[in-house]
This record gives C-alpha cells, sequence and structure tokens, in this order.
C-alpha cells in the first residue's frame, strides 16, 4: 500500500533522475553537437537545421513532461504532507 510519504519519495526521486538525464542530453548534445548530428544527419537523412530543430524540440517536451508528470505532482503532495 503507498502511503503518500512514499509516493512523495518516489515522485522526488523520479524527478531528481529525470532532471538529470535531461541536463545530461542538454550537455551531451552541445559537447558532442557536431558528432551527434553527423550520425543522425545520415540515418535520417536530415539537414543541419532540421536536426537543430528536432533536438530542441526533444529537450522541450522532455522539459515538459518532466515537470508535468514529476516535479508538479511533487511539489503538490510536498505541500498536502
Amino acid at each position: 500500500m503507498f502511503t503518500i510519504e512514499t509516493l512523495t519519495s518516489f515522485l522526488g526521486w523520479c524527478s531528481i533522475i529525470n532532471m538529470g538525464m535531461l541536463t545530461l542530453a542538454a550537455i551531451a548534445l552541445v559537447v558532442l553537437g557536431d558528432w551527434v548530428a553527423g550520425i543522425h544527419g545520415r540515418m535520417f537523412k536530415l539537414g543541419e537545421n532540421e536536426l537543430a530543430r528536432a533536438y530542441f524540440q526533444y529537450l522541450a517536451q522532455f522539459k515538459i513532461v518532466v515537470l508535468v508528470f514529476n516535479v508538479v505532482p511533487y511539489v503538490a503532495l510536498k505541500i498536502l504532507a
């Protein structure tokens, strides 16, 4: 049986892990951007501008999902408890 404390702890750890993954993905794209873009460009036959847009959309959507499904419920449970 889940308690509010257990669920709060779970969502807190999910938030930390997902924000870490988001940060790692963003850093990887900044540091290894040309290399990654070269691989993805050859795999999917996309130009540099299309890849830049796709990477930005990926990071933006990932951030929104993490905020909506991890951080906001965590904060709401912290307020309730």
